[in-house]
């Protein structure tokens, strides 16, 4: 399962989301697949949802979106955005 930190904000955009570091002052803007990705995580799928979602909705192959899921993942906890 995966969550915000406390103290990161979300909120969405036009464009995806934007997530706001509030101890920082930090700033990301997630692109509108990111966005689908991160929202399925918060919201309790799982990995294998978020890139069967994203298969789904941008014609990317299984493999691919497996990937980019795992990728964004890991750069989110790198950050600290999120905690699992």
């Amino acid at each position: 399962m995966l969550k915000l930190r406390s103290g990161v904000s979300c909120a969405d955009t036009d464009d995806g989301i934007a997530l706001l570091d509030e101890d920082s002052g930090q700033y990301w803007n997630l692109n509108l697949t990111a966005a689908l990705v991160l929202r399925t995580l918060l919201d309790g799928g799982s990995p294998q949802l978020a890139a069967q979602r994203l298969s789904e909705t941008y014609e990317v192959d299984d493999d691919s979106a497996h990937q980019d899921v795992q990728a964004l993942v890991e750069a989110l906890a790198s950050t600290g955005l999120v905690e699992r």
